[in-house]
């Protein structure tokens, strides 16, 4: 039982900025589908479907760096996802093909497995005491949610200044500094022998067999049209279906002189809502069982 150990610690923190590095650059995607399609001429499918395919990538390559980390190590999975992402921004920088981006966002999608929450989520629930680990996961998933609210913003400023080409290198940079806070990390934990000579196969079967896991599986669905859909196609339906934004109004006293700029806005706000909505469903969930709290948010959210 790990009892006695504060809320907020550096393990909290350091996880906290990875998650918030890595989702800032993964939610501002959407903003980069009007600059990409404008200058090759392309229809957005083209990059829309590169950024489906970043998605996919990113679930599949989750359990395979959950594996790594109990094999050698939270921080080297870390290292490699950070890798891999920095990798996969620095090829789509050049490339100007479609199939290329599409091929390339495959890198980005395992780099946001290896620096998301299947690796930081389970080192900050190890260094959490029982009474605190609900709100500090909580409060790890509200840091993604946090980098929705930054990254698009900071991709259209960053945009109005440079190329989207260079950007995308800003971001690889960004992705490669975060590696800065492994060592606050704690020390890795590795899987014991009997876990290890589990395999996934195994894992899978138990798993299909359990109700909670069958419902959890499919309520995913619709995290996958929150997360993926209205940040990759939002920012640009916003600028091409705006009028002109009134620099004189209430947008204007923000800042947001562009319809780009509303449509980045726009997913921060959303992110907003899903930092207030976290934070209170880790609260909930240390007062009422999780099941009644689960079934009340996916019955709300149609």
């Amino acid at each position: 039982m790990s009892q006695g150990k504060p809320l907020i610690n550096s393990v909290l923190i350091s996880g906290c900025l990875i998650i918030l590095v890595g989702f800032s650059i993964r939610a501002s995607y959407g903003v980069f589908q009007i600059p990409i399609a404008n200058e090759f001429g392309w229809p957005r499918a083209e990059f829309s479907l590169a950024i489906a395919i970043q998605n996919l990538a990113w679930g599949f390559g989750s359990p395979f760096f959950g594996a790594i980390a109990e094999r050698i190590g939270d921080r080297k999975a870390i290292v490699a996802g950070a890798f891999l992402y920095a990798l996969g921004l620095l090829l789509s920088a050049g490339a100007t093909t479609p199939l290329e981006h599409q091929i390339y966002e495959i890198l980005v999608g395992f780099g946001i497995a290896g620096t998301g929450f299947g690796v930081i989520l389970a080192v900050i629930g190890r260094a959490s005491s029982d009474e605190n680990r609900q709100m500090s996961l909580s409060i790890a998933t509200a840091s993604g949610s946090a980098g929705q609210i930054i990254g698009p913003p900071t991709a259209i400023a960053l945009l109005s200044i440079m190329e989207w080409q260079m950007v995308f290198i800003v971001f690889a940079v960004s992705i490669m500094s975060v590696l800065i806070l492994l060592p606050f990390m704690g020390t890795d934990e590795l899987a014991s022998k009997e876990d290890l000579d589990e395999s996934l196969g195994d894992i899978l079967k138990v798993a299909s067999k359990d109700p909670s896991f069958a419902m959890i599986f499919i309520g995913f669905f619709a995290c996958g049209y929150q997360l993926a859909f209205i940040t990759a196609h939002f920012p640009a339906l916003v600028t091409e279906m705006s009028a002109p934004v009134d620099s004189y109004g209430w947008c204007g006293d923000l800042g947001i002189t562009t319809t780009a700029a509303l449509g980045g806005l726009s997913i921060s706000i959303i992110g907003f809502a899903n930092i207030i909505g976290t934070l209170v469903a880790g609260w909930a969930g240390k007062k009422y069982k999780k099941k009644f709290l689960l079934s009340g948010i996916y019955a709300g959210g149609p």
